[in-house]
């Protein structure tokens, strides 16, 4: 049986790049492939398609970059960066 998840808590590439700062949600892709510590999609339906994570996944990520200091000075377009 599946876990139960609040749909609440479901954010798509956008969401993710709204919480993580980032400018844009293709960044987030690039992450994926970047960072093998950055959480998985909970439903990914296949290349070009739907992706969609756990909100409290990617704050408690981000949270753990910024604890280590993997995050660098905000942008001049707004955004962090992992190191």
């Amino acid at each position: 049986m599946s876990p139960r998840v609040a749909t609440e808590d479901l954010l798509d590439a956008q969401g993710v790049a709204d919480v993580l700062g980032l400018s844009h949600r293709n960044t987030v892709f690039q992450y994926l492939r970047r960072y093998e510590d950055m959480p998985k999609p909970v439903v990914d339906l296949g290349e070009g398609r739907v992706k969609l994570w756990l909100r409290p996944q990617i704050e408690r990520w981000a949270a753990r970059l910024a604890a280590q200091g993997r995050t660098r000075p905000k942008r001049a377009g707004g955004h962090r960066l992992p190191s």
